[in-house]
């Protein structure tokens, strides 16, 4: 890793120029791009991620007052000074820093620590901002296992996994815990089947002649500052529990589509249908639920929705039901395919990417133009499948592109998405990599 090397003898000198002194240990976590099972982690499904070789890096010294000093690389992002002890978050503001603050407070709340040591840390990180690369999660995940370290205490991969996921959701974002898991459980050289409840990883080996490019749109999302995300988490949570009202289920206690299915003990297949019988098409309001379900609109409101989403008139019921069970299958005919290796792989996946961006563009709604005219473009030029990846509404896409293809296809797409005639795209946002699956977070005692 002689690029790793060389940065973290990069962020030491700058840590020494900052600090004035040497850090004790680094800690790197990666960003992830989701292959496919996109918005399905949250609603109880696996999901098959890998990490990329990009990731964020920190330079940590433990120091003796209860002060944490905490600085960037990149000047675009302030500093802060703040007590160890009395962490505050501001969900109303998505500043860089709260998100390493999620990491801290996750592993000091679950050990109880009330006396914090002071830390001096260092962040540089490598993986495009509000790209749906992940990038947020890696710095929740990094600040976790910094934390961990400075405190001497031990956790597995899974807790580690477990503690970040949650404590994320200080900063607003309702997440699947995807992210951080495929943070800290990712191995070199292969894809994984994560699953939930209990967390664990499979691996999945993919097609050895084909090759996974990454394509920034330039487009920006934040999860944390709008609302689009949590909408689209609360549109899963009624569309639950209407279905398990429908199957005379105990509705009040069910939280996620996966429950409805795994009570009913049907396929996936069987769970669409069921959808199709249950729910319309025609979007619902908050009157209409309250009917189905026989409660109050303040019931509705506080015992249901999130505080960011109480607001909202009309919710897309069947068409976000649709999308979490067709993509859930999707998954695990991706991971069929790979364990049996037919001779049209790369096709055969590539089509169910194809399906995926199709279903996320049009039943779940989270494609923008420009996205889709990235997939358009990377089709057209050798992709087999190509789709949105990360949460959408900007960012990036992924496809499956044969290893034979793959220098012509990276210099057409450049050619065709990037050089604007208006040059609107920042030469440093154009992003377009083939990546492998790279490895998960770690410590590094010495640069």
């Amino acid at each position: 890793m002689p690029v790793l090397y060389d940065r973290l003898l990069k962020l030491k000198e700058m840590f020494n120029s900052k600090f004035g002194s040497i850090p004790k240990f680094y800690v790197r976590a990666p960003g992830r791009v989701n292959i496919i099972g996109e918005h399905i982690d949250y609603c109880g499904y696996s999901v098959l991620p890998m990490a990329v070789e990009q990731d964020v890096l920190i330079a940590v010294e433990p120091v003796k007052t209860y002060t944490l000093q905490l600085a960037n690389t990149n000047p675009l992002y302030p500093d802060l000074s703040t007590s160890a002890n009395n962490i505050q978050i501001d969900k109303t503001k998505p500043l860089w820093h709260n998100y390493f603050l999620c990491g801290l407070k996750g592993i000091q709340e679950h050990f109880g620590v009330s006396n914090l040591t002071g830390m001096n840390c260092l962040v540089d990180g490598n993986i495009p901002p509000s790209s749906g690369l992940s990038s947020s999660s890696a710095l929740v995940c990094c600040a976790g296992l910094v934390t961990l370290t400075v405190l001497g205490r031990n956790l597995s991969k899974v807790e580690l996994a477990e503690i970040c996921a949650k404590s994320e959701r200080y900063i607003g974002t309702e997440g699947g815990g995807m992210d951080q898991s495929i943070s800290f459980l990712a191995e070199e050289g292969t894809a994984k089947l994560i699953e939930f409840s209990p967390l664990r990883a499979t691996d999945v080996k993919l097609p050895s002649g084909a090759v996974f490019v990454i394509a920034n749109s330039c487009v920006e999302m934040n999860k944390a500052a709008t609302s689009h995300f949590n909408i689209r988490v609360m549109e899963c949570r009624l569309a639950a529990k209407l279905l398990a009202k429908y199957k005379s289920l105990q509705w009040d206690k069910v939280l996620r589509l996966e429950e409805v299915q795994a009570k009913l003990g049907i396929s996936l297949e069987e769970m669409l249908l069921v959808t199709e019988d249950a729910l319309h098409p025609e979007p619902y309001n908050p009157e209409e639920i309250c009917r189905c379900l026989g409660i109050s609109l303040e019931e509705l409101r506080t015992q249901i929705l999130s505080p960011n989403t109480q607001d909202v008139l009309i919710f897309k019921l069947y068409q976000r039901a649709k999308h979490v069970y067709s993509e859930a299958a999707r998954v695990l005919q991706f991971k069929k395919i790979c364990e049996e290796a037919p001779e049209n792989m790369v096709q055969l996946l590539g089509e169910l990417m194809n399906q995926s961006h199709m279903s996320c563009r049009d039943m779940y709604e989270c494609s923008c133009p420009e996205l889709d005219q990235l997939v358009d473009i990377c089709r057209k030029f050798g992709a087999q499948g190509s789709r949105l990846t990360g949460a959408g509404w900007g960012g990036c896409t992924v496809s499956i592109v044969p290893a034979d293809k793959l220098p012509s296809f990276l210099a057409n797409v450049h050619k065709a998405y990037y050089h604007r005639s208006d040059g609107s795209l920042a030469p440093e946002k154009q992003s377009l990599f083939a990546t492998k699956p790279g490895g998960g977070a770690l410590v590094l005692l010495e640069a």
